[in-house]
């Protein structure tokens, strides 16, 4: 049907799994595809069924729910993340929207909300836990403040940021195109754009800013 919410889950724990779909499925309109127990086959079960929403566990082996998710983007695919994790954690909560999800979902209150996160999420809003609401709260505050102290950061692309952000914790082109799943020559232009963009002059004073920003780039 077309207005069918068709959705995947990966989480590495079968009970979990269970647990969701059973929810899930109660709900008229809201059919799960598939399971899968690792990001590495939830990035292929989504290029091959094509969901509208894939719930992601942050923490998965082989391949971790943040992973596939840049993967996910990386492969331009269209499906919405919400991200599951049972963490309370606010540079976890701001890495998983700066990867791009629309939801973000606490594990002792999945089979409560997850339903109206699915909904939001297919029709392009966002969805966080209630009990995170203080995250959200906070990060428009740092939105806010980065527009009035930095103007020139906000003019970042969010891969920009990403990479910036990156080289802040002193990794090389070649480790930042492999955690982006970029290459190393594209990572050297994003260098460039953002040198120009905040008039920045060589690879030190590159670094010695994103260090002294970190904390901006949440």
């Amino acid at each position: 049907m077309k207005d069918e919410i068709t959705i995947i889950i990966a989480d590495d724990h079968p009970i979990v799994r269970k647990g969701l779909r059973e929810t899930i499925e109660e709900e008229r309109g809201l059919v799960v595809l598939a399971e899968v127990d690792n990001g590495r086959e939830a990035v292929e079960a989504i290029e091959r069924l094509a969901p509208r929403v894939a719930i992601l566990d942050v923490d998965m082996p082989s391949v971790n729910g943040f992973e596939a998710a840049r993967a996910i983007r990386a492969k331009k695919l269209a499906t919405e993340i919400v991200f599951l994790t049972m963490h309370r954690d606010e540079d976890l909560f701001n890495e998983a929207i700066d990867l791009g999800a629309r939801g973000f979902v606490l594990k002792d209150s999945a089979l409560t909300e997850i339903v109206e996160c699915l909904r939001a999420v297919a029709s392009k809003n966002h969805f966080t836990s209630h009990s995170l609401t203080s995250f959200l709260i906070n990060r428009s505050r740092r939105a806010i403040g980065l527009t009035e102290q930095e103007p020139s950061i906000n003019d970042l692309t969010p891969t920009e940021r990403r990479v910036l952000r990156l080289i802040a914790e002193d990794r090389t082109s070649r480790e930042i195109g492999d955690e982006l799943f970029i290459s190393s020559r594209t990572v050297e232009k994003h260098r460039e754009n953002i040198c120009r963009k905040l008039n920045l002059q060589g690879a030190h004073s590159l670094l010695k800013f994103a260090v002294q920003n970190k904390s901006k780039l949440l």
